[in-house]
């Protein structure tokens, strides 16, 4: 499931010290009302990070040859501040080269969390690899990638960056390719490519795939917010920052780095009496419907539970487009446009897309790349993956809707016979999708990340109900570890503030299952107490999934 990350720009590293440019939001976990008495605002605490990363630079690897850029902003209640930075070095994107700035009440630096600890030192930006071959070496990944598709309409954007996630920093072309398969639906990938010997680096999917009153296909009858203009409605929430859900109309995008040679309509769905769809494919405001429903739990989750209003944290609606493509068995999320898209499935295999847990599980996609920004390869790959289908699940959860009650079974409302097997992923017992992990080992980062994913839904269950057998949500689940161990849960609230507060405030683009043990472990300190019940539980589920 998918997203597309953009950097930020926020403040720039100089030998002098630091000039400072607000951008960016501001994210909620543990967040008072900005200018709240007694407690930093945001342009405060921006300031204040600023003197301090000036003041620490050699400790945290910076130079002047380095800007920093803020891209997000967390103010506990308490007053300790949390200030997210991206950097480039001589002007070029560093991959892994983002980091968190914590800082105490009173402002004093309290330490940081870094996505790499070396320090970017390069001979040159100048690359011995010219972007027309990267470019061609990332049409044959792509093409490596889908050997028995015939692709078309395939381009590719290369970019220069500094990888610092694979090792040494290095010189490196980012090339994202694009293109469509035979059914005209999309295919993406991102290829990473050393700048001096063409070598690639690194790899991985340019979408994020899951594949994987209206009257919705799989939530029964909802409640909808919408417009009224003229003597018609508008799928449209003026209460959620004006989301809203639009027809694709089967057409696709041909998208790079938010620049798009084509893109798919998202036609406003109107009515004439605000009663939508009839709970079936023959109308095709049915999945509208889902698809808005989906978004409206989405937010409100985020914001009565997270204090985040918004997928950014900025108080603006994001919108959807359904029928997207040819029989398409995907939905994914998309910076660039800043929307979910969902294909009606192939009706085989899978049915339209527009569960709660799949809207829930792609919009955090968003809300990851706003924050934590995890790479998508390796164990950080995995992490992000995880991150959706636990948010996802707890959005389910959260709606309390009889029709489709909260499980630990992501995607069970889309699939199709054709399938085989009557959901995505289980986040109870994972391997039953017979690829997934359920317990970390050395060799859990080369898995893909829907299944490296197994070892974090495996903790997120276990922390939440514990072992053992348990019917939730009507279906059976039985928690098993890897250890031997019996677990007890500390529910569901409790895994999603430590989840949400490890996500927003420590975890980096390079975080890993080891790093992802000792963020979580110090979202559960600051929540609870270093002593606490909770953080105990923690480092218990952790450990019987083989992490620590």
């Amino acid at each position: 499931m998918s997203r597309t990350t953009r950097h930020i720009r926020g403040s720039r590293l100089a030998a002098a010290g630091i000039a400072t440019v607000t951008t960016g939001l501001l994210a909620a976990a543990l967040t008072p009302t900005a200018g709240a008495a007694g407690r930093p605002d945001r342009d405060t605490a921006i300031a204040q990070a600023a003197t301090a990363i000036a003041r620490e630079a050699g400790r945290l690897g910076l130079t002047s040859a380095e800007d920093t850029h803020v891209s997000d902003v967390v103010v506990d209640a308490d007053g300790a501040r949390h200030v997210r930075y991206d950097r480039t070095y001589r002007g070029l994107p560093v991959l892994g080269g983002d980091f968190v700035v914590h800082l105490a009440r009173n402002g004093a630096y309290r330490g940081a969390d870094r996505a790499t600890t070396r320090t970017v030192s390069l001979p040159g930006v100048a690359p011995r690899l010219s972007a027309p071959k990267a470019a061609d070496l990332a049409h044959a990944a792509l093409r490596a990638a889908n050997p028995d598709e015939p692709l078309r309409k395939v381009k590719a954007r290369p970019r220069l960056v500094v990888d610092a996630l694979h090792g040494a920093p290095r010189l490196a072309w980012r090339t994202d390719v694009a293109g469509q398969d035979s059914l005209g639906n999309p295919v993406a990938r991102t290829v990473l490519t050393d700048a001096r010997t063409g070598g690639q680096i690194d790899a991985w999917d340019g979408i994020e795939t899951a594949t994987g009153d209206g009257q919705s296909l799989y939530g029964g009858t909802v409640a909808l917010e919408t417009t009224a203009s003229g003597s018609a409605y508008q799928l449209k929430d003026p209460t959620r920052g004006n989301t809203y859900t639009g027809d694709a109309a089967n057409k696709t995008d041909l998208c790079i780095l938010g620049i798009c040679f084509s893109r798919a309509p998202a036609t406003l769905f109107t009515d004439a009496d605000n009663h939508w769809g009839n709970g079936t494919t023959s109308d095709r405001a049915s999945a509208a419907v889902d698809a808005q429903y989906g978004t409206d739990t989405t937010w409100d989750y985020y914001k009565n539970v997270h204090g985040r209003t918004g997928i950014a944290g900025d108080g603006k609606g994001s919108y959807n487009r359904v029928h997207y493509g040819n029989k398409y068995n995907n939905a994914f999320w998309d910076d660039s446009c800043f929307c979910m898209t969902y294909g009606d499935g192939d009706g085989t295999t899978f049915g339209p897309l527009v569960s709660l847990d799949v809207a829930g599980h792609e919009m955090s996609h968003g809300v990851t790349s706003k924050t934590a920004k995890l790479t998508y390869s390796g164990e950080s790959g995995g992490l992000n993956e995880a991150t959706s289908d636990i948010f996802g699940t707890l959005v389910e959860f959260s709606a309390a809707n009889d029709a489709d009650p909260g499980d630990y079974l992501v995607g069970e409302e889309i699939v199709r016979p054709g399938f085989g097997k009557p959901a995505l992923r289980y986040m109870d017992q994972p391997s039953k999708d017979g690829k997934s992990a359920d317990c970390w080992s050395s060799s859990v980062g080369d898995l893909d990340v829907h299944y490296s994913s197994g070892v974090a839904n495996h903790f997120a269950y276990l922390l939440a109900e514990g072992s053992g057998a348990k019917v939730i949500g009507g279906v059976q689940h039985n928690g098993t570890t890897c250890n031997g161990a019996s677990l007890e849960g500390i529910g569901r609230d409790k895994l999603g503030a430590v989840w949400y507060r490890a996500l927003t405030v420590y975890m980096t683009s390079s975080t890993n299952y080891a790093g992802a043990r000792t963020a979580t472990l110090n979202a559960a300190r600051d929540l609870y107490g270093s002593g606490s019940t909770e953080y105990a539980a923690v480092a218990a589920a952790w450990s019987a999934v083989a992490v620590g």
